[in-house]
């Protein structure tokens, strides 16, 4: 894959008109906080049918799952594997969901965070981990939106040593557990109704809590002890609603627990979050491409219009220089997003250090760019009316975001070294 599809222009065009009627007029809104992005992302899903593709797609894979523990609760054959339970409910669309990831966030990343965290996530964890009848319960509103989901794993005291360093914790009493303790800097955290969080084990035998096993749950907003905080306020990301999460003895029936099992077959959570992280700094890029576009945008408009000596400040050879490092990022970046799409295709997805490698990479040629348009557009540059400090702010966060960039150099490297 070199250039997008013709369908894929169409798409492109399609969210183009849709963010110009529906997301720039309230931009102002959105971030200060005033609007919440969740009746957007949902306007957004029903006039270009992504809740009913979604919506069908978990139940006809709800169906066969069903069918296939029907069969083999009866000793017969089970039906012929047409596609894994586990799949994402946008299967076979990446191409498209690249576009309109990429579309939103060079206008308002924040839409595509509440959105991302809320399926990608989310439903995705519950649809890898979880037994039928804890998909059944939740996944069909979670993937059209009609819920929001937050996925809860950092602390304030762990960081990007997010298992070493996890002190929320169940214990077990009789057939349920109990959950205390915090998460913080939690997407969507303020107006969730679902919530997957991770807590330790504790089986009360004094093993080292950095060790102790890692399992999965499923809150709903309004348990008894269970509360959600206000949003942070934050340099960037403002249409992202960002908080904490308090835990004080939580009472979760086994049916919370996804799996069902304390031994889930692909390992504990761990393995779960992993998964996601994987995904997660893929999106990074798709997020850093849409940045990077309408900062090229943006900045070849103004050199063209912006007139000093008497000539347009695109024929000055350090503006020049400054348009060709941006071209030059569009299109590594580009290829990056590109590369993903085709192996994806291929059924060879990037690994957690190829992922973390192009999160590293992306994220800083983002934030690079958006800081040389608001250098690019001088005075205008820092006021909030040419959009690219906004650009700026919200493209910082992705040095962060997924993993911190000092942790991705990490993970790249034991790639490398395990090789």
């Amino acid at each position: 894959m070199f250039e997008w599809s013709e369908t894929d222009v169409m798409i492109r065009d399609a969210v183009r008109t849709f963010v110009d009627k529906e997301v720039r007029p309230h931009l102002d809104a959105l971030d200060s906080g005033e609007m919440t992005p969740y009746p957007i992302i949902r306007k957004l899903f029903g006039q270009f049918g992504i809740d009913a593709v979604a919506g069908e797609a978990i139940e006809k894979s709800l169906a066969r799952e069903q069918a296939k523990a029907e069969a083999v609760a009866a000793g017969e054959p089970a039906p012929e594997k047409t596609k894994s339970s586990g799949a994402s409910p946008f299967a076979g669309q990446e191409s498209m969901m690249a576009v309109l990831i990429g579309e939103l966030s060079g206008v308002c990343m924040g839409l595509v965070t509440a959105m991302g965290v809320s399926i990608g996530l989310g439903a995705t964890t519950i649809m890898s981990r979880g037994t039928l009848a804890q998909k059944q319960r939740w996944l069909a509103d979670i993937v059209t939106m009609r819920k929001v989901a937050a996925w809860a794993i950092t602390e304030p005291d762990s960081g990007s040593d997010a298992f070493g360093g996890m002190k929320s914790y169940v214990r077990r009493d009789g057939d349920d557990y109990i959950l205390n303790g915090q998460k913080t800097f939690i997407t969507n955290g303020p107006f969730a109704d679902v919530v997957v969080v991770y807590a330790k084990l504790d089986e009360g035998d004094g093993a080292d809590k950095r060790d102790r096993k890692v399992l999965t749950f499923v809150l709903d907003a309004g348990m008894t002890g269970f509360t959600q905080g206000k949003p942070f306020k934050k340099m960037g990301l403002h249409s992202s609603p960002t908080g904490e999460l308090f835990f004080d003895d939580v009472r979760l029936s086994r049916d919370r627990l996804l799996g069902e099992t304390e031994e889930h077959r692909g390992g504990d959570g761990r393995d779960s979050a992993r998964s996601s992280f994987t995904a997660e700094r893929i999106g990074v890029g798709f997020m850093a491409l849409g940045i990077i576009n309408e900062c090229h945008r943006l900045c070849l408009e103004y050199a063209k219009s912006r007139k000093l000596w008497g000539q347009e400040i695109g024929r000055f050879q350090l503006v020049q220089l400054k348009l060709a490092k941006m071209e030059v990022a569009r299109i590594n970046v580009q290829n990056m997003v590109f590369n993903v799409l085709e192996r994806g295709r291929a059924g060879k997805p990037p690994s957690l250090a190829e992922a973390s490698a192009i999160k590293l990479y992306a994220s800083e040629a983002a934030t690079e760019v958006a800081m040389e348009a608001v250098q690019l557009f001088g005075g205008n540059g820092y006021m909030t009316e040419y959009r690219v400090e906004q650009l700026a702010r919200d493209a910082k966060s992705l040095m962060i975001y997924a993993g911190s960039n000092e942790i991705q150099v990490t993970h790249i490297a034991k790639g490398l070294l395990a090789q």
